[in-house]
């Protein structure tokens, strides 16, 4: 089925975003330019990471223990990079990610603790043109934080294990969904979203040649939506549950 036009909210409505990603580094691949615009525009970004990337790195002397708190740290630093501190880590193990009833709940309970008008998160469609950003892990996590954008977190009947108060976020913007129909152009925030990503040390076997390529991706996406030469731009699916 075909997606829907894009018809977001504007930013000036918009109080609080909540990011829901599979893995440490999901958000600054696929959105952290745009995080950064809505963070100096005063809007109040919180993540929420549902693995702690422990199937990650190229770094074969490492101890495997020490990665979760490893990765949680280089995502701090990430989001600090484009304004963001409030990060919520769910803890779950990396590769094994189903959309199971407890993984709606915890991304529920999320939903309704942080109250955001706008819910950013991954396709839950596989993309067979480019096949690595459909991870399972990204698929798992994103039909959950679907599943918990509509219904479960607004339904004050659903789940009452939750100890929250219902909230319905009222768009879901998602990355890597194989119909794009959003551009946003991140050009004055292109640096901090490179630092972002650059800050996952332990993920990144070419770390000098990952921003050329970065930047041929992201310039790519500008011409795609119009954008003038020598922009960026991330793409995302836009869907408005009023619409």
């Amino acid at each position: 089925m075909t997606v829907p036009t894009a018809n977001p909210r504007p930013d000036s409505e918009i109080e609080h975003v909540l990011a829901v990603v599979a893995h440490p580094d999901d958000i600054d691949f696929g959105g952290a330019g745009t995080v950064a615009l809505w963070t100096g525009a005063g809007i109040e970004v919180s993540y929420c990471i549902v693995t702690d990337g422990q199937a990650g790195g190229f770094e074969p002397d490492r101890d495997r223990a020490e990665m979760p708190a490893v990765r949680r740290a280089e995502q701090t630093a990430a989001a600090a990079h484009v304004g963001v501190r409030d990060l919520h880590f769910l803890g779950y193990e990396d590769g094994y990610l189903e959309p199971s009833r407890e993984l709606i709940a915890d991304i529920a309970r999320v939903i309704r603790k942080v109250r955001p008008q706008r819910l950013v998160g991954q396709s839950p469609e596989r993309n067979w043109s480019r096949l690595r950003p459909s991870h399972p892990d990204h698929l798992a996590a994103a039909e959950a934080t679907v599943r918990a954008f509509f219904p479960a977190a607004g339904n004050p009947y659903a789940y009452p294990e939750i100890d929250e108060e219902a909230w319905q976020a009222g768009e879901l913007w998602m990355m890597e969904h194989p119909e794009l129909n959003h551009y946003v152009d991140i050009t004055a925030t292109y640096d901090a979203k490179i630092a972002a990503v650059m800050s996952h040390k332990s993920q990144h076997p070419d770390p000098v040649g990952l921003p050329k390529l970065l930047g041929t991706w992201f310039q790519q996406n500008a011409t795609d939506a119009g954008f003038p030469a020598g922009h960026y731009a991330e793409p995302f699916t836009v869907i408005r549950l009023d619409a």
